[in-house]
């Protein structure tokens, strides 16, 4: 009886919560598939300590699992390609799209994480530093620098930012 409650809340939160921790994977790994993989991986981790999850901490729990595993997915990879150097920003051509995937792309793994909790998940820079396991101020340093690379080369971002 007990198993079969604690079967039916993991599948409604699964429900209800798959969507965006697989989106904040997404973000992270930059692969739809990949992104499901390791969603269903780390939620398979929430699902073993459920039990032991309190009810209040569940998503910060689930969250935490999925960044983690997204960032040894990344650590396990290999490179797919090495370069000398990043390529030309953009273009001042403003008639050309926004391409925020390939911006995010040129992010490290763990820089693509903070802006993806922290902008994505609209997490404060605690929360981020919980899930990440970092000081609050590796967070707003990372996400500082992790900005800056994304305003050098999308411009448009930048133009945006300055009319604020």
């Amino acid at each position: 009886m007990r198993r079969d409650r604690r079967e039916r809340e993991f599948t409604d939160y699964f429900i209800a919560r798959g969507p965006a921790l697989r989106r904040t994977a997404y973000l992270v790994v930059r692969d739809w598939h990949t992104a499901e993989d390791v969603t269903q991986l780390a939620l398979v981790n929430v699902y073993a300590a459920w039990s032991r999850i309190r009810p209040e901490t569940r998503d910060a729990y689930a969250r935490k699992a999925v960044v983690n595993e997204c960032l040894s997915h990344l650590r396990r990879r290999k490179p797919e390609s090495v370069v000398d150097q990043l390529p030309e920003k953009a273009s001042d051509d403003h008639s050309t799209p926004l391409d925020v995937g390939h911006a995010l792309g040129l992010l490290p793994d763990r820089q693509r994480a903070i802006i993806a909790l922290r902008f994505l998940d609209d997490l404060s820079v605690a929360d981020v530093a919980q899930a990440l396991g970092v000081a609050e101020g590796t967070v707003k340093s990372q996400t500082s620098r992790a900005l800056e690379t994304l305003r050098a080369h999308l411009p448009e971002l930048a133009l945006t930012e300055e009319l604020r």
